[in-house]
């Protein structure tokens, strides 16, 4: 019997776990709980069986070189799938099941958020299994959380007949309802819709090709005309983009007749609100979970994380306080689901850490902001070892690098020569110049720019070994 496929969805934005979580830099990335990223977690959960094979991973072109690099941090070989557009849950799904329809007709694919956390590792693996079974006979089995509450912002699952086993036929899918209908359908059993999904490669083609013929079309077409590029398979644009843009609740999930659920009991949560996230982490006997420079007095069931700037709360009780390098958040518990509603009115005020954060990842390592004026800029580069920035010129700013630690190899012009610690090279505005890390250990430097603009779009770049426009 083949092993199960695992696709993991890994292109959301994550706006709900703001000033942590932005589009640069999004929550399934974040150690929102322990030491890894969910998305970490959620591939280090599969890795535990044998019943799985190597995962996929669906992402987009901003977040590739993330995904690679997490991947690597827990020792975990994936294939990278790039999105060239985003077209919601129904296309990437479409794409799921044809990439793993062509390799193999007879596989069953496990389609996982990246950014869920799940406390009972092996009970997910156990219902996987078991859905996995009923799968290979023709159904789309979707994994109904059993709820804990009577909660408002989840899409509820209505268990139908038996099919075999834990396995139900979906008598109904209902969308979020409000507290008092909430309540009603946990009274009557209905279940959480978690938004994972089991089935097999054929089913859920010809179920897509049946009720969305123009998108299975399309992403037939993206997948037969999908391209290398470095270590990614990057889906062909053209044909992507004229998918309908619809979640596959809505583009098969609510039409099929061969809809089923099993119930699931594993400590799920799709970490939606920093409430979530407190009640998920470790907490002293006040109730308080304290993430990095944090100190609460006479306080209780807070939520306090911090990112190297001491913050403190005295006296208060249920509330979120988030502080990052460039941005802090105060929320009452109770209304932290109504942080993605701020971020809409970050937005439209144009506030760039709406969306960005001072320190910027890119495949060589980062960059973060340290001052800036009218006419400078300084920043902290680390480049990792072996990284190498483009080949590039600035047509209005020149550049100062200065190495703190490690060697720079330096292109500037035709001459390459190497900056070592305690030492120091200009760059004037025109030149051709690249830094690379030719050693063992990161390379760090400050930068610092002089000249009448200083923007990112500044760059021409003229060689990039990443690949990047």
């Amino acid at each position: 019997m083949t092993k199960i496929q695992p696709v993991i969805m890994c292109g959301g934005s994550g706006t709900r776990m703001w000033p942590e979580s932005r589009e640069s830099f999004p929550k399934q990335f974040l150690p929102l709980i322990g030491a890894h990223s969910s998305f970490q977690n959620t591939v280090l959960t599969l890795a535990r069986s044998s019943s799985f094979a190597r995962p996929i991973v669906l992402t987009n072109h901003d977040y590739r070189f993330l995904v690679a690099e997490q991947l690597a941090q827990v020792g975990i070989e994936g294939e990278i799938v790039l999105e060239p557009v985003r077209r919601d849950s129904g296309p990437a799904v479409g794409v799921a099941a044809e990439i793993a329809f062509q390799r193999d007709p007879e596989s069953v694919v496990i389609v996982m958020a990246a950014d869920h956390f799940v406390k009972d590792q092996d009970g997910l693996i156990a219902l996987c299994e078991q859905a996995a079974d009923v799968a290979r006979k023709g159904r789309i089995v979707t994994l109904g959380i059993k709820p804990t509450h009577a909660e408002t912002g989840y899409g509820y699952i209505h268990p139908g007949d038996t099919v075999a086993g834990a396995v139900r036929k979906v008598a109904a899918f209902v969308e979020k309802p409000d507290a008092k209908t909430a309540q009603t359908y946990v009274d009557k059993g209905y279940l959480w819709n978690s938004g994972n999904f089991v089935f097999s490669a054929a089913t859920m083609r010809d179920e897509i090709a049946r009720f969305e013929p123009a998108m299975a079309e399309a992403c037939a077409a993206a997948v037969e005309k999908a391209k290398a590029d470095l270590q990614f398979l990057v889906l062909d644009r053209a044909a992507f983009e004229t998918a309908p843009q619809k979640p596959i609740d809505y583009a098969v999930m609510e039409r099929t007749e061969v809809a089923a659920v099993i119930p699931a009991d594993i400590g799920w949560s799709d970490i939606g609100t920093w409430a979530a996230v407190r009640d998920l982490s470790v907490r002293d006997g006040a109730g308080n979970a304290i993430a990095g420079e944090g100190v609460v007095l006479e306080g209780r069931n807070n939520l306090l994380r911090s990112d190297g700037l001491l913050t403190t709360i005295v006296g208060l009780d249920n509330v979120i306080v988030i502080a990052t390098q460039d941005a802090v958040l105060v929320a009452d518990a109770a209304q932290s689901g109504r942080v993605k509603d701020l971020v809409e009115k970050l937005k439209a005020q144009k506030r760039p850490e709406a969306q960005e954060h001072k320190r910027v990842y890119r495949p060589w390592g980062f960059y973060q902001s340290v001052d800036s004026g009218e006419r400078h800029q300084v920043k902290r580069i680390v480049v990792k070892p072996d990284g190498r920035l483009s080949l590039q010129k600035h047509h209005h700013r020149a550049e100062h690098w200065i190495v703190v630690k490690g060697t720079a190899e330096v292109t500037l012009g035709d001459e390459v020569r190497l900056v070592h610690e305690n030492e120091s090279i200009y760059l004037p505005i025109g030149c051709v110049h690249r830094l690379a890390n030719p050693g063992k250990i990161a390379l760090e430097l400050i930068e610092v720019q002089t000249g009448s603009y200083l923007g990112e779009d500044d760059i021409i770049r003229i060689e990039d070994v990443y690949h990047r426009n």
